[in-house]
């Protein structure tokens, strides 16, 4: 149904947001989105770590209980 976007209907647009915010604010603006993009992949991340560390520190706790119940 689309053929998608062309190269040229993407300097189209970049064109035109340069004539309408100019080249500073876009150069904000990308480490702007840039420095978003990172602190939510680090937050993943994080959240990821976290996550492991409990699963890891369950099994250890289920792994302890399982021999205290085997040698009652």
């Amino acid at each position: 149904m689309f053929g998608g976007i062309s190269i040229w209907q993407l300097l189209i647009v970049l064109a035109i947001l340069i004539l309408i915010f100019g080249t500073k604010k876009l150069k904000n603006l990308g480490s702007d989105l840039g420095g978003a993009v990172k602190g939510f992949k680090e937050a993943v991340d994080k959240d990821d770590k976290a996550e492991d560390e409990k699963v890891t520190q369950h099994k250890v706790i289920d792994a302890d209980v399982k021999k205290d119940d085997k040698s009652a």
